[in-house]
């Protein structure tokens, strides 16, 4: 009887709360859509007084907007659902539902979780908090979420009907590409997208029970992901105040991964430009498909620079950036002896363009022009790597693919070539090509194509070039345009080969070409009242034709030495393919006139001499060709033990010589033994690449050769005359693992080398340098085990050029370049670029790199110690880009006087 009563009591419940429903009026009011449960523990009793005592909420009714008006009864707007593992309770008189020890509430699109939560359905308010535990410790804090807003406090009073909340001690996590949390003491949610908030904290730190820096604010308006306004605000860095403040504070929140906004500038200072402020201004995140940042710099002297930036890129279509800077340069004090002015300038423009945009169509462009002088003389730190650029080439390029039979591929092509030495600039402006496959008019297009006739092809080729060459002070000015050049070619090759004895691959053939020119010369007799053989300059149109003759016979040897399977190398191949080829081109005279010089002798010249594509040659030419290159290669043992093949292994990747006889020479016919080659070591970690060049015949004590053999006159049989070996080795932590490393060093963006042997460059105080490296993700090594896994990568190039011409027999260069990097800690990284010049006997550019990572913050040292260049940067800042404006840096720029 006893074990029934409870079941008893439960049904007279249930009638009794059944008939209170139905008997209100529905049109007013609707039914609750709550079911009572039992108690799930028999023991459990909880009184209501105790249960609210730990909601730790201060009752705020009468002053706050969410105030209870208890003469009207609310109703909810749908079904709410709930639940609890030790304790659901639905009190009458109360008119409240008690959910105990991991209660859940959801309604619409609101989820609530807590310790404990109180359900007023008479108000429609609902009031969520902590619990305690066996050992007194509050646990289960409320976890509240609206859409992809959460937040997480202590206690948290909410009206379902207003939508307005009090949240007490909260934290939610705003995610805008990184992770920013706001705490604050007190919210007040004033309907789904604004909240007003007292005693705030901002933080990106990875630690957010104990961050090691934070914004307190102490009024705010906050916007989820959006933006915080806030009144009085400075920053605490381990709970300690700073100095750091504004009166007020504007934090945007856009989701998007990059925002407009200001990029502050970096202070510096120089001996002669005074105070500097570089890299300051405005980034523009103008759509989803390119931005725009314009940054300047300004010295306290008057020197000045403007920078302007795009980053542009349609997916499956194109990509690009495009860059400009200028600077004006003052150096010291205007009226003091030592002071000039000068401007320099420089753009760069990367386009490449999808191979799948238009199978036909491509444009591209790699860019880098401006004034000689702009690295060596611009003192912004991100030229720093760049100034040991001797050349800078740029080339924008159009190709257009015609199909069909025969297809014809028409190329269009602007190139500039600077030497930074002697500021001269090689340009063409443009270079039209335009190329017609090959026809067999012999054979069907479908067909296999066998034997000398069928095999007989030709082409037809056009190139036009108009060539200036002028110096970097003329650039843009009418004077670069008085030597341009213009000229075209057009080239018909015919050919056709065949085997002979089934080893040996000949080819014959013959070239017809045709040059056109607008401009000649006409050279005059000797002048005594000049004292010079006048030059005119003919304008109109002029042509000559040439053609030659060719063939050539070639085969492929090999040689294999086996060792046998169960040694470590199991055989080495040689592969030798020496080939022979024969070349004919006539005199063409005709094209030649006479002219009386200083000396009264009748000289022979072509009214075509300068001309871009060559002269006609006033000798015939019959020559000889000899070439020989050879392969080695070795077949190892596998150090895998369930590989079933053995591996090959590259030993020897070229190794070439050639020649040439001129049969109808009269002296030297033979052309000195070219000599040409490469291979890799460790893995293709090491290149190596050499070369030569034999001469057989002697010189005189002018240093003029002449027409004995080098052994005939007491030497060698062959005369070095010059020899130069290149050795770049590249290694890092992880190549004995078997890992790939893919770390790499890009300074092309500010034109220079596409690895740090010249250093880096970059600027840490802009926050798009470390966008792409801050997003990715970090392997996870343990402290403790770090020591044996210190990441680390070093890059050596070695450059030695020997020369004997003229028998001076000297290194003409001899130089080692390296970098290396490597991480101490998972905090602290450094890295040095450097080399030693054996020749001039001293260290080459010097670059000293260090980086420390303060969880929430990022540390960096640049130094260059010593040379002309010498200078330090140190940068201390918020790794956020959010926050990247909280920061310090300085900056020793160099002093080019010493």
């Amino acid at each position: 009887m006893r074990a029934k009563k409870r079941y008893i009591l439960l049904a007279l419940l249930t009638l009794f709360f059944s008939g209170f429903f139905y008997a209100q009026e529905r049109p007013k009011v609707q039914a609750l859509d709550i079911k009572a449960e039992k108690e799930q523990t028999d023991s459990l009793k909880i009184n209501a007084s105790e249960v609210l005592t730990s909601l730790a909420v201060v009752d705020t009714t009468e002053t706050d907007s969410i105030s209870k008006d208890t003469t009207k009864q609310g109703f909810l707007q749908g079904k709410i659902d709930y639940k609890a593992k030790d304790y659901m309770k639905m009190s009458r008189k109360e008119n409240k539902i008690y959910l105990y020890n991991e209660a859940e509430v959801y309604y619409q699109d609101y989820e609530l979780k807590s310790g404990i939560i109180v359900i007023d359905y008479t108000t429609n308010e609902v009031h969520a908090g902590r619990i305690k535990d066996s050992t007194g410790a509050l646990i289960q804090p409320p976890y509240f979420k609206q859409g992809n807003n959460i937040v997480e406090p202590d206690s948290i009073r909410f009206n379902f009907d207003t939508k307005k909340a009090l949240i007490f001690n909260s934290r939610t996590e705003q995610s805008m590409g990184e992770s920013m949390s706001v705490f604050a003491e007190t919210v007040k949610k004033e309907n789904d997208s604004v909240y007003f908030l007292r005693e705030g904290r901002i933080t990106t730190a990875e630690d957010i029970d104990d961050p090691d820096y934070y914004i307190r604010v102490r009024k705010g308006k906050f916007v989820p992901n959006k933006k915080i306004i806030a009144g009085f605000s400075n920053m605490y860095i381990a709970d300690v105040p700073t100095p750091i403040a504004v009166p007020f504070a504007y934090f945007p929140m856009s989701q998007e991964r990059r925002n407009s906004g200001i990029i502050m500038p970096t202070p510096g200072q120089t001996n002669r430009r005074g105070y500097s402020l570089q890299n300051g201004g405005y980034y523009f995140a103008i759509s989803d498909y390119f931005d725009l940042a314009l940054l300047g710099d300004y010295y306290t002297n008057g020197s000045y620079g403007l920078r302007t930036e795009t980053n542009y890129a349609k997916r499956y279509k194109f990509r690009g950036a495009l860059r400009f800077r200028y600077e004006n340069n003052v150096e010291s004090q205007r009226g003091f002896p030592d002071y000039s002015r000068s401007t320099i300038y420089n753009i760069q423009w990367n386009h490449s363009q999808d191979a799948k945009a238009n199978p036909n169509s491509r444009l591209s462009a790699s860019v880098n022009f401006g004034s000689s002088q702009y690295y060596q003389n611009s003192f912004n730190q991100l030229n720093t790597p760049n100034f040991l650029n001797n050349t800078l080439q740029s080339s924008i390029s159009y190709n257009k693919t015609f199909p069909g039979y025969p297809m014809v591929n028409l190329n269009a092509t602007t190139s500039i070539q600077q030497n930074t030495r002697d500021q001269s600039v090689n340009m063409t402006l443009p270079t039209l090509q335009a190329s017609m496959e090959r026809i067999f008019p012999f054979a069907k297009r479908d067909g296999a194509k066998k034997g000398i006739i069928q095999n007989i092809n030709f082409q037809y080729n056009f190139r036009a070039e108009n060539r200036i060459s002028t110096i970097d002070t003329l650039l843009f000015k009418k004077e670069m345009f008085d030597n341009a050049k213009v000229g075209f070619q057009h080239t018909i090759p015919i050919s056709t080969n065949f085997k002979i004895f089934k080893f040996f691959s000949t080819s014959v053939g013959a070239n017809y070409n045709e040059v056109w020119q607008l401009k000649t010369i006409q050279r005059n007799d000797y002048d005594p009242i000049l004292e010079e053989a006048t030059i005119d300059t003919i304008s109109g149109f002029d042509r000559f034709g040439t053609y030659n003759f060719n063939a050539s016979l070639g085969t492929t040897l090999y040689g294999t030495f086996v060792f046998g399977e169960d040694k470590k190398i199991q055989a080495i191949r040689h592969t030798v393919r020496p080939s022979i080829s024969y070349g004919y081109t006539p005199a063409f005279d005709q094209y030649y006139d006479e002219y009386i010089g200083e000396d009264g002798v009748e000289r022979e010249y072509t009214r075509f001499e300068n001309g871009i594509y060559g002269q006609p040659g006033l000798n015939n030419s019959n020559s000889i060709g000899l070439s020989l290159s050879n392969v080695v290669e070795a077949k190892v043992r596998d150090k895998d033990t369930t590989a079933t093949e053995p591996k090959k292994v590259m030993l020897l990747n070229n190794l070439n010589f050639s020649t040439s006889y001129n049969i109808v020479a009269d002296s030297l016919p033979w052309s000195p033994v070219r000599m040409s080659g490469g291979t890799q070591f460790f893995q293709n970690k090491m290149n190596v690449n050499f070369g030569a060049t034999l001469d057989p015949y002697a010189i005189d004590n002018t240093g003029t050769r002449i027409d004995v053999f080098n052994y005939e006159n007491g030497g060698s049989l062959f005369r070095l005359t010059q020899a130069n070996v290149n050795v770049s080795y590249s290694i890092n932590s992880k190549t004995f693992s078997g890992e790939e490393d893919k770390e790499q060093v890009d300074n092309t963006q500010s034109g220079g080398r596409d690895d740090d042997l010249f250093g880096r460059a970059q600027d840490f105080s802009d926050e798009r340098t470390f966008a792409d490296e801050d997003d990715e993700e970090k392997e996870d090594i343990p402290t403790e085990a770090y020591a044996a896994k210190l990441p680390w990568d070093l890059r050596m190039a070695y450059s030695l050029t020997y020369s004997n011409r003229n028998r001076e027999s000297e290194i003409s260069n001899n130089s080692l370049m390296f970098s290396g990097n490597i991480e101490l800690s998972p905090q602290w990284k450094v890295g040095v670029s450097s080399g030693y010049d054996f020749k001039q006997k001293g260290f080459t550019y010097t670059q000293l790199r260090f980086a420390r990572d303060l969880k929430s913050f990022r540390l960096n040292f640049n130094w260059v110690p010593f040379s002309n260049r010498a200078s330090w940067f140190f940068f201390i800042g918020i790794k956020s880009s959010m926050l990247s404006d909280l920061k310090w840096e300085k900056r020793s720029e160099p002093d080019k006087r010493l």
